[in-house]
């Protein structure tokens, strides 16, 4: 299960592997996005854009409230499988991240770390299922990014030895997985893929979500204000890097507005500003990359996979579908796998993906009972 950046559901997958100490092969036995409750939702976008929680009360009934949830779209999931709890080995829970700092806190710059709320515990308790959790702060602790976690999964499913490939998941935020034929995978955020789209199309249309990029279509590109966007220092560092919602927010695309543009008209430069990130870095870091393998919320949007498609001749851009991998629970499906590694002590991070000292097994175990 996970909540990503934009926090527009829980994404539940129930995935069933093929035996071995490594699969190639799972199997989504059913998949389904159960909607937050509206008032929990707004704060936890608010908290994940660098907000504060306004105390420590506020903060610790949050965890619970995330985890009641995750719980509940557990129960509900097996319940439209008509699954008991008892066939189920784990649960992979991500959470929701409400502060991503792997380059340090804002406070002295020099404690690096990640927070996902929603207790593990409560909802092993909850299910009655061991519930493996809190999968990101073992890799920042190893002196990574604990970010993209996906790498290793999409590198058991989707490479080839015949082609470079790279996976693209286009959540709130764009991250890469570079499958080369030969060679180390590696993985980075490239910078908003969805978030900002969605937050324009909330404010404008009232809407969380630009359907199909159709808003983004009625307007133009300004290049004006796509030059002060790209002027980001972020998008020139070097991978590993990643980012989130406290980073690419609202606030920081009104900072660069010069003020009178129409609102259609920054949605398509919101929407231009992703798709030329997202192909920058891709030539940059893998320059003869044969295949795009596309998935996340973004995929519906057949607007920016166009432009993708046209700022990367010569290059297949397709969605995970064709490889077995409903792109809508991409994600969901690999923390059910990074579940799995942690309960086989086996390592589920990627140290040349987030910069971490070593492999390491990922996680925290919650007991069934």
């Amino acid at each position: 299960m996970i909540s990503g950046t934009s926090a527009d559901g829980i994404d539940a997958a129930l995935v069933r592997f093929e035996a071995g100490a490594a699969p190639t092969r799972c199997e989504l036995v059913i998949g389904r996005t159960y909607a937050w409750d509206a008032a929990l939702r707004e704060r936890l976008v608010a908290l994940g854009q660098g907000g504060d929680a306004r105390s420590l009360e506020e903060l610790g009934t949050l965890d619970i409230q995330t985890a009641e949830a995750f719980a509940a779209a557990a129960r509900a999931l097996l319940e439209d499988a008509g699954v008991a709890p008892g066939e189920v080995a784990a649960i992979g829970s991500h959470g929701q991240t409400v502060r991503h700092r792997p380059a340090g806190a804002a406070f002295d710059g020099r404690h690096p770390f990640t927070w996902q709320i929603g207790d593990g515990a409560v909802i092993a308790e909850r299910c009655g299922i061991a519930t493996v959790a809190d999968f990101r702060r073992r890799d920042v602790a190893a002196g990574g990014h604990g970010a993209p976690l996906m790498p290793a999964f999409h590198a058991a499913l989707l490479g080839s030895p015949d082609e470079d490939r790279a996976a693209l998941n286009l959540g709130g935020i764009a991250n890469f997985t570079l499958l080369p034929a030969h060679g180390a995978v590696r993985g980075f955020d490239t910078g908003p893929a969805n978030c900002l789209m969605d937050a324009w199309a909330l404010r404008h249309l009232g809407t969380a979500f630009d359907a199909d990029g159709a808003f983004a279509a009625r307007g133009e590109v300004d290049p004006a204000l796509l030059a002060r966007l790209l002027d980001e220092p972020w998008f020139a560092l070097p991978p590993p890097k990643s980012t989130g919602r406290e980073q690419f927010q609202l606030d920081w695309v009104e900072a660069r507005l010069g003020g009178g543009e129409r609102p259609q008209d920054v949605q398509a430069t919101l929407l231009e500003l992703s798709a030329v990130t997202i192909a920058q870095a891709l030539r940059a870091q893998q320059p003869a990359t044969r295949r795009v393998l596309a998935c996340g919320g973004g995929v519906r949007n057949g607007a920016l996979l166009a432009r993708l498609a046209e700022r990367l001749p010569g290059v297949a851009v397709e969605t995970t579908q064709a490889y077995g991998l409903d792109p809508d629970f991409v994600e969901a499906m690999g923390f059910a796998w990074l579940a799995r590694q942690t309960l086989a002590g086996l390592p589920g991070n990627l140290p040349s993906v987030t910069g971490a000292r070593g492999l390491r097994v990922l996680g925290t175990v919650h007991p069934a009972g």
